[in-house]
């Protein structure tokens, strides 16, 4: 029996609005992943850094002060990156934004109102591409 994927959670940046990745940690645990929370204001670099110390499959990162783009720099190895939340500052074209986020490296990019169940089914479908399911 594989293990359960290990995912990593939390808000890029200086991005102190942490209750929306609570509720995706949560439902991560319930769907079955072992998630290691991270929590608000965490810097690309602790992404990578407890991303490489835990040997996580995926991370799933949000940022709602609309600041992610800067804040960010993308692409490890074999990790599934994911994004969600306001990208960016002022109204915007979600599909502007998700352009701009895959060039920076993300597999996936959320709007706010995206729907967790459905992220929970892309990221296991995403893992199962990978083998890691």
């Amino acid at each position: 029996m594989k293990k359960a994927p290990t995912v990593i959670t939390g808000t890029v940046g200086m991005d102190a609005h942490v209750i929306g990745t609570k509720v995706l940690s949560r439902a991560l645990r319930d769907a079955g992943f072992n998630v290691v929370e991270l929590g608000m204001q965490v810097s690309p670099e602790e992404f990578i850094n407890v991303t490489q110390e835990t040997n996580a499959d995926a991370i799933l990162m949000s940022s709602l002060y609309g600041m992610a783009e800067l804040d960010l720099e993308a692409g490890l190895r074999d990790v599934i990156l994911y994004i969600g939340g306001n990208l960016v500052i002022g109204r915007y074209d979600p599909k502007e934004a998700e352009v701009i986020f895959k060039k920076l490296g993300f597999d996936r990019v959320y709007p706010p109102e995206a729907d967790i169940d459905a992220a929970i089914i892309d990221l296991k479908n995403d893992l199962k591409t990978k083998g890691k399911m």
